[in-house]
């Protein structure tokens, strides 16, 4: 791991959000959310367009000015975005912030440039999402799912201990969301704990350990996936609303 801080004690948890608060002048996004992630946990937030969901990431990413408390190990989250990544966070963003005229394996090696060991470490990602074919390919001559994928391996090169993944599913089709479940599950199982935001019900159904239901910036409900859905809030807020993949 490439963190500044030794992993939490036992029973501390990855991420841990409590009574946090986001205002935009008169207008409260996020209002007193509080929630934990686990070690190898995978957590998704959920809820319709609005609810505040990457409120919640941009705060935890040091985005967004924000009250209440974020611990990330046990410790404070830090207040500048450039500090994450030596606390052992990396995030994946919805329109993937690649830089298209460079390789594959050129936008995988961005995070751990001038390291020692990078070569090794992004030649070890593309391995892992199924892209060492097209290390030397511009990344823009790829389809939109291996774009996506080239996006994960860029964030994992790092080695994180917490992953947050804005919408991983969105635009892909049923193969490419089974594969893309089987790869988080194995991240997690490798230790990585999960946060992601999502509107594709199933996927998260069928991936997340936990689930927290955001609607107009609080939580309505949070528990396991069977219990949260059987929750009449939650089919009433969001279950029950059409929503695009």
């Amino acid at each position: 791991m490439y963190s500044d801080r030794p992993p939490a004690a036992p029973g501390v948890p990855r991420l841990s959000v409590s009574d946090l608060t986001v205002r935009f002048g008169g207008l409260t996004a996020v209002d007193h959310v509080s929630f934990d992630v686990g070690d190898g946990e995978v957590v998704a937030l959920i809820g319709p367009n609005g609810a505040g969901k990457t409120t919640v990431f941009n705060a935890v990413c040091a985005l967004v000015s924000r009250s209440g408390q974020i611990l990330i190990d046990g410790a404070p989250a830090p207040r500048r975005t450039a500090q994450l990544a030596a606390r052992g966070v990396a995030r994946t963003l919805q329109g993937l912030g690649l830089f298209d005229g460079l390789t594959v394996a050129e936008n995988v090696a961005v995070p751990v440039s001038g390291e020692a060991d990078a070569p090794s470490r992004v030649a070890a990602q593309l391995e892992a999402q199924g892209l060492t074919a097209d290390a030397d390919r511009p990344v823009a001559s790829l389809s939109y799912p291996d774009r996506k994928r080239v996006a994960l391996a860029r964030a994992l090169v790092s080695e994180p201990r917490l992953l947050l993944l804005d919408e991983p599913a969105g635009g892909l089709g049923s193969e490419d969301i089974a594969a893309l479940s089987d790869t988080v599950r194995s991240i997690a199982a490798g230790g990585c704990s999960v946060l992601l935001v999502e509107h594709h019900v199933d996927f998260v159904m069928d991936l997340a350990d936990r689930i927290v239901v955001l609607d107009f910036g609080s939580v309505i409900a949070q528990g396991p996936p069977a219990e949260v859905q059987d929750d009449p809030r939650v089919e009433e807020a969001y279950l029950g609303v059409q929503v695009a993949s």
